[in-house]
This record gives C-alpha cells, structure tokens and sequence, in this order.
C-alpha cells in the first residue's frame, strides 16, 4: 500500500506532548514515524486537507492501532470529512479504550449525520454531565437540541440550551454558541425579533471572536465588539 509523504520539515517534537508520551509504549523508531504522520496529518487539516490527513492517519493506525490518540485522531478526521460511520467506530474504539466521554458529543453528532436523532439522543442520556466539563456539556446539549430539532420539537431544543446552568455562563465561546444555536431555533420557529436581539447577545457573549455572530448581525461589515451598543434601550 503507497505510504503518503512526509515532508523532511514535519518532526515528531511539534506532536502534543501528550500525545508524544502514549507512543513511548512502541519502540523508538516507530513511535517516532507514527508522531511524524500525526504531525502531518495535523498539518493537512489546517489546510483543508481532510482526505491527506485521513491518509496519515491510517498509516499510523496500521502501526499503532491500539493507541488511543491514533484512534481519536482517525476519528476526528473522519467526523471533519463528513465520514460518519467511520468517525463513530473509531470513537467507540476510543471511549472503550480510555472510559473517557469526552468525544461523546461527537458520537452524538455523527448519529445525527448518519439521520438517527433518536440514536443521538439516547446517546447523550448515558452521560453523567456533572462529570463533565462545561464545555463538553456545553457540547452536548447543542447536539441534543440539535437532535430535538431534527425530530421538529423546536420548543423543546430551545428548553435545552435555556437550561439555569447555561444562563449563568461568563462571556467567552461557549456561551456564543449557545446562543447563536437559539438564534438559528428562534428564526426556525418565526420569532425573527428574538432571534434579533438573542443575535445582538451572541456578539457580546464572543469576547474571544471565535464564532461569526458579528458577521451574521452585521453582514460584509462586522464591526469590532466594542464598537457594537448591544445593552440600548432598543436592544432590550
């Protein structure tokens, strides 16, 4: 089978630390030529180059297939390419290798992808989201309402990210795209004034500009957030 390329430049110190330590369980020259294929298939997806970085990791996973990362690495990739199926029996393989649910959102989504919200949803109720982090709950109740929304329970999705928890979040991205996500359900349901306003939150909430809830308020000409008076009277 044709191995892709690794450019001379890509070393295995630029892999995640983290990363680099699960593969001193192989012997030194593999482990190196695994980290170098991560390293290229990270590079390949900051490019866009979903199906290169989907070359790189196979050929890593043909070396270390029992390696957590290598499969969460395959996973990702695959979710990024729109390969659900694959995404979510490597991610399975992941949560049975680590008993971590981290990429339990993920799987969620790929049901979704896959057309099976039910799925989805019966997913995400095996979680035990105060063990979670908040953005990963954060994660999963974006998919859950994404899920209810497939089903047409719009009213019921916007229950979902309204939950008390959320409402106390700090500004920053999750809390964005919580809203953006209300935003999108609002306009769905014909409640265009208060996904307006909603709209007008998300800027604010998106300290760090992570989202394109400037964009989408302002199209072609997203001002600075600082220079937006979102708290007006008008504004509510």
């Amino acid at each position: 089978m044709r191995e892709p390329h690794i450019p001379d430049t890509v070393v295995a110190a630029d892999l995640d630390p983290v990363v680099l330590n699960e593969l001193r369980t192989l012997p030194e020259p593999l482990a190196e030529l695994v980290a170098r294929h991560l390293v290229a298939a990270d590079e390949a997806l900051q490019a866009d180059d979903t199906s290169l970085a989907r070359e790189h990791i196979a050929a890593a996973k043909r070396r270390a297939g029992r390696v957590a990362a290598v499969r969460e690495a395959a996973g990702i990739a695959a979710y990024l390419d729109g390969d659900y199926a694959e995404a979510i029996a490597e991610l399975r393989a992941v949560r049975r290798m680590t008993g971590s649910s981290e990429y339990l959102p993920m799987m969620a989504d790929c049901e979704r992808g896959l057309g099976r919200p039910r799925k989805a949803l019966d997913l995400l109720k095996e979680a035990d989201l105060r063990a979670l982090d908040v953005p990963t709950r954060v994660e999963c109740a974006l998919v859950m309402a994404g899920a209810r929304a497939d089903l047409g329970q719009l009213d019921a999705a916007l229950v979902v990210l309204q939950a008390p928890e959320f409402r106390r979040l700090p500004p920053g991205t999750p809390r964005a795209r919580l809203e953006l996500a209300q935003v999108d359900l609002l306009l769905q349901s014909g409640r265009d004034d208060d996904a307006r306003v909603l709209l007008e939150r998300a800027v604010q909430s998106d300290v760090e500009q992570a989202t394109d809830a400037a964009e989408r308020l302002h199209p072609g000409d997203a001002p600075p957030v600082d220079e937006v008076d979102l708290w007006s009277e008008e504004s509510g």
